[in-house]
Parts: structure tokens; sequence; C-alpha cells
């Protein structure tokens, strides 16, 4: 008799539909996972509301998660049953133009290579995924908590991209989950001073919370000119912009000093065109990155940051929810009541 599971599928913007379907199995190289949590997040919001080049309809949902080895497919030998891991939805595929020249993130195979469907009682990881990016979960970290290696790996890409140095003050526009990690790793990284900027009060009182030195709430005045004020009038050395709208792309650019460093994080959506101040940015030397996705070695130093606490993630954490919540935990996020939920399939409806 076949076994079968609930799972979340997204059948198009502003459409989930539960559905009861057959347990994976694993091929060759894959493992099939107990879902112990899978965490929401902004993308899935994203698609939700209004699709998303990744999302293809009919599709399972969810892609961040942390759970139980339930089997193993023939020639893996890393992990065995009943092992608890935590992983990404993805991987690249080392062999294209972009990942012989060292950015395994811009893989040309990987729109193929993600895989959905954590909104379930178990998933399947394929084989280029368990072999690159899946991690064994320390005993003594939380399964909500070790769901969050996929955003932290994205957030420690953008980090390596900020050049950030000792005694540095960063601004980090945007106070949602990518915010307040990024608030934790340019401390850890070694800036003097964190200015975290945001709309609600309560969202910056979290930033407080996790690190920042500094808040600025939008709703109080104009964010460029406060850093201003609080940086000599030069701006800050670093700027994240983790908010994800035009405006704030163009304030990020502002709000750097001369010689300064942007990094834009949040993604717009398709076709967007964002205006710059063209003498600001020439005549201040502004260096000006956009950042995308995560490869194996940042999976890798989330892992070890979630290992070690040097990025705490529970206070990111709004609480826990079953299976048959997912659509109401989106239009939470989407009218900013919360910023991440742990599904927990095992959870009683």
């Amino acid at each position: 008799m076949t076994r079968t599971m609930r799972g979340v599928y997204f059948l198009e913007p502003g459409k989930l539909e539960m559905r009861e379907v057959p347990v994976p199995e694993p091929g060759p190289g894959e493992v099939v996972i107990k879902v112990e949590s899978a965490t929401t997040c902004g993308t899935d919001l994203k698609a939700y509301r209004r699709g998303h080049k990744l999302f293809k309809p009919p599709m399972p949902f969810g892609h961040e998660y942390a759970g139980y080895i339930e089997a193993v497919g023939a020639g893996v030998t890393r992990f065995r049953e009943g092992d608890m891991v935590m992983g990404i939805n993805s991987a690249p595929c080392n062999e294209c133009f972009y990942c012989k020249r060292g950015k395994q993130q811009l893989c040309e195979q990987l729109e193929g290579r993600f895989n959905f469907g954590t909104y379930a009682e178990y998933v399947r990881v394929p084989s280029y995924i368990t072999a690159q990016n899946l991690h064994f979960k320390p005993a003594h970290l939380p399964f909500t908590e070790a769901s969050f290696i996929e955003p932290l790996s994205c957030a420690v890409l953008c980090a390596t991209y900020t050049g950030v140095q000792l005694g540095d003050t960063v601004a980090i526009i945007g106070v949602g989950a990518q915010g307040l990690m990024q608030i934790q790793l340019m401390k850890a990284m070694g800036a003097a001073r964190v200015i975290a900027i945001g709309r609600a009060k309560g969202r910056l009182e979290r930033a407080k919370q996790v690190g920042a030195d500094d808040i600025f709430s939008s709703l109080d005045g104009d964010p460029l000119e406060y850093v201003k004020s609080q940086t000599g009038g030069h701006g800050a050395d670093v700027v994240i912009e983790a908010a994800g709208t035009a405006e704030t792309w163009t304030q990020a650019m502002l709000m750097a000093r001369k010689g300064g460093t942007v990094i834009q994080f949040s993604g717009l959506p398709g076709g967007t065109q964002v205006s710059f101040d063209a003498t600001h940015l020439h005549y201040g030397e502004i260096t000006m990155k956009g950042v995308f996705h995560a490869t194996p070695r940042t999976v890798e130093q989330a892992a070890q940051m979630l290992d070690t606490g040097i990025v705490s993630v529970k206070p990111i954490l709004d609480g826990e929810i079953p299976l048959s919540k997912v659509e109401d935990a989106l239009l939470r996020m989407q009218r900013s009541e919360v910023i991440k939920l742990a599904v927990v399939p095992s959870m009683a409806d």
C-alpha cells in the first residue's frame, strides 16, 4: 500500500491547496527527509502575492527546511536513516561558465536545480543538493532554528561583499529577517557601529536586541539626513539595502560616504528601473553591488554560525504553526504582524 502525506501546493498567485500525495522515494544519491521545520520566507510571500519566475505552478511549496533522514538512495554514504539534517534547496553544477569563474551563485543551471516542497511531511532532496548543501544539524540546535540555514547562507554571501573593516559604520535599511541577520554579521566582522533603519518601532527594538547600536524609524524623519548627522556629514562606510523598494535602493546609494560600498540585497519586481544620483556615484567613487542567493561555502559558514551562536535566529522567529496555517502565515507576514514562522508538519491543526 502506497504511503501518503500532506503537502501544500502553490496553484497560482493568491491560491494554495493542501493535497494528499504519495510519500516520495529516494533515487540514486538522494535522500528523503521527514520535515520537522520549514520556515516561511519573503520569497514565498512574493510568489504567493504576484508570482515569481522560479515558481511554476502547480507545484509543491516551501523551500527552507530541517528534519530527519527518513530514507537514503543508492550510493549515499555520508547520511543514514535517522540523521538530523538541515540544508538549502539548490546546488550549482560546478561546470558552467560562471561556476568555473568562482560565481556558483550565478550557475547557468541553477534555475533548474531548485527544489521545492518543504511545506509537507516529507521532502525528497536531489543528489546534487545532498552532495553539496545538506549538513548535519547540531544536537543542541532546535529544528526551527536550523531551518534558517538557507536565508542565513544568503546573508553570509551579502556580508562577504561588503568588505567591512574594523571600526566601520554600517547602515542597514530594512529590519526583516535579512536585516536582523546582517546586523549580527556586521558586528561579528568588526563593524564598530551598526545603524538599523526601518519603519515599525517593534521591529527596530528587535534590531537593538540582536546588536544594532542605533535605530531610526523612517516615520520619524529622513533616514538619509539622520545617517549623515551621525557620521559627521559623510555617510556610512557600508550600506546594505534589505527592504526591497526602488526608493530604498536609491536611498542606499546616497547614504554611503565617498569611497563607500553599497550592497543592494533585496530583489525588486522584474523590469523595475531605479534612478541614481550620477554625481554622487561617479565623483564619490561609490562601489555598488548586487547580490543573489548562496554558494556551498556560504552554506557551510551559515551552518557553523548557527552551531556556534555567532548569529542567533531565535529573536527572528515569531512562533510555530501547523501545515494547515501556511496561507494564514503568509498573510500575517504581508501585514507585518510577524517576521518568520516555523511550519511544523507534526503539529496538530
